[in-house]
């Protein structure tokens, strides 16, 4: 691990700035490196407390940010990840959604310079999701919690400044969402009736994870009259099921979000979580016929015309092909809510696990070296 200090001496690694907070902002926004909110200053100082708890080559590549390809050095995530006003404990875990964000499933590419408006949304499991404070009740998708917001503030700066996702530039969403300024939550596995979401796809409960998501912004589901598990259950159907979304023209993993009220409600019914997979992927359809002429012309008779090419007008179209590939995580407080959040439909969900050790918030950097 180079000395800091050696690394900034290298060309453009750093820049002469008044030490002055509005100059160096005022700097920051006309050069496109801020997202339209001030930035902490990364100063030397700061980003080396920051790469405290790296234990690569600060230097080195650990993945390429699309469209631009830019390389991800810690240095360079470092600088971002001060500027979003993150603590030095939260580095790790923006790490490894960055590079579980890279992996060529994730489709990040696409992501970045759709005219959709999705946006990577992170989901912390395990243990390290409690130790950081990660808010996975009450106003999860909101604003309050330091971690939540810092940690998906930063994966947007870095997704601007390293992988160029300049709005209209590298970035041509036509509507753009509030999800673009920061995407992060944990998943309430405290309150959750199922195993976790990371645990489903094949990690152990007392290992922290990351999933990454290329998704709109939640689509609430109000039901507080159903008292029984297929009463909820189709209302969630029924708000999934929509001509407009992304999904139902993809082999794509959508997300149903349920508070754990619903949660318990479901699984007190005698439905497992895959049970509940399944009811959802049968009822979340509508007929062909309640799409414009030109959808059915040009996708389901064209594009999907192996599937649909002699389907008669009332044919069910699902929303998800398979009932294995609808995500069921359990978020947020008391309320009788859940929510559906379509994605960007050419994407699939990656987890990546945290090494051990990494990222506790007991441990200094000489610890986690291997």
């Amino acid at each position: 691990m180079s000395d800091l200090s050696d690394l900034l001496k290298a060309p453009g690694a750093a820049i002469e700035a008044d030490e002055d907070f509005d100059a160096i902002n005022a700097l920051y926004m006309e050069r496109g490196w801020s997202d339209g909110l001030p930035i902490v200053p990364p100063t030397a100082a700061r980003v080396e407390k920051m790469l405290a708890y790296c234990d690569r080559p600060w230097n080195e590549s650990i993945a390429k940010i699309a469209p631009r390809y830019g390389e991800a050095t810690p240095l360079r995530l470092a600088a971002n990840a001060v500027m979003a006003g993150c603590r030095p404990e939260y580095f790790p875990l923006f790490m490894l959604a960055i590079e579980a964000m890279c992996e060529e499933p994730f489709n990040l590419y696409g992501i970045q310079a759709t005219t959709h408006l999705c946006a990577p949304l992170v989901i912390v499991n395990g243990p390290v999701a409690v130790e950081l404070g990660i808010n996975s009740g009450h106003n999860a998708f909101g604003p309050g919690t330091q971690s939540n917001a810092t940690i998906g503030r930063a994966i947007r700066l870095a997704l601007v400044n390293i992988g160029g996702a300049i709005p209209g530039a590298g970035d041509m969403s036509t509507f753009g969402a509030p999800s673009k300024f920061s995407y992060c939550v944990a998943e309430n596995e405290a309150d959750s009736p199922w195993e976790p979401l990371h645990v489903e796809r094949g990690f152990a409960k007392d290992t922290t994870t990351v999933t990454v998501i290329g998704a709109e912004c939640p689509h609430n589901v109000n039901d507080h009259e159903s008292l029984s598990a297929e009463g909820i259950l189709t209302t969630i159907a029924g708000t999934m099921a929509t001509t407009g979304n992304n999904d139902v023209y993809y082999d794509a993993l959508p997300l149903v979000v349920m508070g754990p009220e619903h949660a318990k409600t479901v699984a007190q019914g005698g439905f497992s979580k895959a049970d509940a997979k399944r009811f959802l992927q049968e009822h979340a359809t509508l007929p062909m016929n309640r799409f414009s002429k030109e959808n059915i012309e040009r996708r389901f008779r064209g594009t999907l015309k192996a599937r649909y090419g002699e389907s008669p007008l009332d044919t069910p179209i699902p929303v998800v092909q398979r009932a294995e590939d609808i995500i069921i995580a359990v978020i947020g407080g008391a309320g009788k809510h859940s929510a559906f959040i379509p994605t960007f439909g050419a994407t699939r969900a990656v987890t990546r696990a945290l090494r051990t050790g990494e990222g506790q918030l007991a441990k200094s950097v000489k610890d986690f070296r291997r």
